[in-house]
């Protein structure tokens, strides 16, 4: 009797009195003295009020209702769906939306919606990935910023291919230690690139320097990516460097020269086709010509492989206190550089040197730091 006198009422009274009697209602729904026959009617009221002319009617009831878990499932749904002052009010608090809920939304309703949903307390890993899939920029920034949002690796990857070009959204997923190696190495070759479009770079550099830039920054790169990953990301990291032609020489010489042996070897398993104990034998304790065969099965000319096969026995005579630099120098001792600037073999031993320098400039800010600490 007292809802029908409320609804009766509701017909004639002001839009400022039908709200604030709207959010009295939605609050007493959730008493839980409330007995199940005016529960009823207390639902049936909201349903009718969902369909009132005036949004503040509508909005007060979703302030009511929306951080309750007792709240009315098809209210909740109405609300969601209503404009976007009274839909954000439940879609970024209300526990009543489940997933399913959240992943409809977030697909049909635009980039606000989907931006409130990657806000949201809790965002579990399937709402994660269709963001992944449907969000926009502002989105993505969001979910990423989120520390209670759980995103699985496969989604990290996905929103890096969507926006490895934007430069918030690369730093959010750098930072992060669970981004697979692929995805990272994506990135890594994304801000390559951006370096080699910077206006004022293109300006100052001719054409060739800033693409040798780019192709040394990516190896560098993943050298300090693959000497961090477990095996299995180790191997989908090289599988998809050998399909892509990235494979190369130079990587190669890179991963020898700064120890990244687990890499080396693997990737020469990949290239030579071998089974993984004969390329770990031959590299350990092979003869020479049979060290070359390895190095030629994977795709490297003859004098090529030489200066690998070089590498390789100095780097089995090695220790614990053999750095980088004292390789790179053993390694340019032992091979002659061809009088063509331009061969293969003079191109990789540019690299080794290359690689010194910076291992002996490394050194020195060591040491000069080492010294301004000690004085």
């Amino acid at each position: 009797m007292i809802i029908q006198a409320f609804l009766r009422w509701v017909e004639t009274a002001r839009a400022s009195d039908r709200a604030k009697a709207a959010g009295a209602l939605a609050r007493a729904y959730l008493r839980p003295d409330l007995e199940a026959e005016q529960r009823q009617a207390a639902l049936m009221a909201m349903c009718h009020l969902l369909n009132d002319s005036a949004p503040q009617v509508r909005l007060a009831m979703a302030e009511a209702l929306a951080d309750s878990p007792q709240a009315p499932r098809a209210v909740i749904l109405a609300l969601a769906e209503d404009q976007a002052e009274i839909a954000c009010t439940v879609i970024a608090r209300s526990p009543v939306l489940t997933e399913p809920d959240l992943v409809d939304l977030a697909a049909s309703n635009g980039s606000l919606t989907a931006g409130l949903i990657a806000a949201r307390s809790k965002v579990t890993r399937a709402v994660s990935a269709a963001l992944a899939e449907v969000g926009d920029e502002g989105t993505l920034l969001l979910l990423l910023e989120n520390p209670n949002a759980d995103i699985a690796r496969r989604s990290l990857g996905r929103i890096a291919v969507r926006f490895g070009h934007c430069a918030s959204i690369r730093r959010w997923l750098l930072e992060r230690p669970d981004l697979p190696a692929d995805a990272r190495q994506h990135l890594v070759e994304q801000v390559s690139a951006a370096l080699t479009g910077w206006q004022l770079a293109r300006t100052v550099l001719p054409q060739n320097r800033l693409e040798r830039l780019k192709s040394e920054a990516c190896e560098t790169a993943l050298m300090e990516i693959a000497g961090d990953l477990p095996a299995v990301d180790s191997e989908k990291l090289i599988e998809q460097l050998r399909s892509n032609g990235k494979l190369t020489p130079a990587l190669l010489m890179h991963a020898l020269c700064t120890g990244r042996i687990a890499f080396f070897s693997s990737a020469l398993v990949r290239l030579s086709r071998l089974e993984e104990r004969r390329v770990h034998a031959l590299l350990a304790s092979g003869r020479m010509h049979a060290v070359r065969a390895l190095f030629e099965s994977a795709g490297l000319t003859r004098d090529v492989a030489m200066v690998f096969v070089e590498a390789t026995l100095i780097w089995r005579g090695a220790d614990e206190l053999t750095t980088a630099d004292k390789f790179c120098s053993q390694l340019l001792a032992s091979c002659r550089r061809p009088a063509d600037a331009e061969a293969p073999v003079s191109q990789l031993l540019n690299l080794v040197e290359k690689l010194q320098r910076r291992e002996v400039r490394a050194l020195a800010r060591i040491y000069a730091e080492d010294a301004t600490l000690a004085a």
